[in-house]
């Protein structure tokens, strides 16, 4: 995107699954030993998208989900929290998409995915221009990258965005129950993404595994130099290094907080963070403003984790006063 773009007022488009998380409630038990399940909205560009309106914005959700009771719940979520789903396509051949999610006792997870509709998600089957009016365009689907009918759709609207002049957000999200250790192809697909997106969000696992370098500063300027302005390397409680594309590079303290669920916290910070590049002039932000972004979309994901459930815990714009 052209740095005399202007970003003000645009709305934002995430493109992805949204699914059904079953939470396993019973804590330190992960989905081995846990029994006890709650059903939650979910899918990382769907807690992106509630993350942005429940922080004031405007933003589109372009996914697929089932025909079925799962499906209508989700839609149904979503529309209570304000996100625009005109583009939410119901497939009539597959069920939702399900997610299992187990909680570890330092308050990270173990995932089983039970993939359905949001791997047949077309381009055809989105208006031509779900485009227009949008700023931002945001990739964070755990599953884009898997083949299928969504891979393809997830690589022409990232080639889409970037000749419209978007500024485009990539978050890999790579897990590892999805890939059954073929990280090497993984990586290999991540590289056209990489080589596109203006806003990159990775954990320092994922810096490691993609860039091959253990060293966070090197690892951003490969990153740089494929052409990312604006890199953030989400390392938990320690907070989010944040690197500008100008040299300059800082780690974010997070805030303190008692984690009882992660899950979706990353999202949330990715949602705030591309909610306040809306609310900048242009492209061109200087360093110290990505600071004061990255900070504020620290406590947004910090609070996250306070909770069960992605969508549930995801703080509104007046807890953050």
């Amino acid at each position: 995107m052209s740095e005399e773009a202007t970003m003000k007022d645009l709305s934002i488009v995430c493109l992805g699954e949204l699914l059904i998380d079953f939470v396993c409630t019973d804590i330190d038990q992960g989905l081995v030993k846990g029994e006890n399940f709650l059903k939650k909205a979910g899918g990382a560009p769907a807690n992106v998208a509630v993350a942005i309106t429940r922080l004031g914005g405007e933003v589109r959700l372009a996914a697929q989900v089932g025909n079925d009771p799962f499906g209508e719940f989700l839609i149904e979520t979503m529309r209570q929290e304000a996100v625009d789903t005109t583009l939410i396509i119901r497939d009539s051949r597959v069920p939702t998409t399900l997610a299992f999610v187990g909680i570890q006792h330092d308050g990270e997870r173990d995932f089983v995915f039970c993939r359905g509709a949001d791997g047949n998600l077309s381009l055809q089957s989105l208006p031509a221009d779900f485009l227009k009016g949008s700023g931002i365009v945001h990739l964070g689907a755990a599953t884009g990258l898997l083949d299928g009918e969504f891979y393809q759709t997830y690589a022409t609207v990232a080639r889409r965005a970037k000749e419209e002049d978007k500024m485009l957000s990539f978050d890999p999200n790579f897990r590892s129950g999805l890939w059954g250790g073929n990280e090497a192809e993984f990586i290999r697909r991540c590289e056209p993404f990489l080589n596109m997106a203006d806003v990159i969000k990775m954990s320092e696992e994922e810096l490691e595994l993609i860039t091959g370098c253990t060293d966070r500063v090197q690892g951003c300027r490969y990153l740089h130099d494929r052409g990312a302005a604006f890199v953030t390397i989400t390392l938990g409680s320690k907070g989010t290094w944040a690197s500008h594309r100008d040299g300059k590079y800082v780690l974010v303290p997070s805030v303190a907080v008692k984690s009882v669920d992660s899950t979706g916290a990353g999202d949330a910070f990715v949602g705030a963070l591309l909610l306040r590049f809306t609310q900048r002039d242009s492209l061109a932000i200087n360093f110290d403003d990505f600071v004061v972004d990255v900070a504020w979309a620290n406590r947004v994901g910090a609070l996250t984790c306070t909770q069960f459930g992605a969508i549930d815990a995801i703080p509104s714009l007046a807890e953050l006063v």
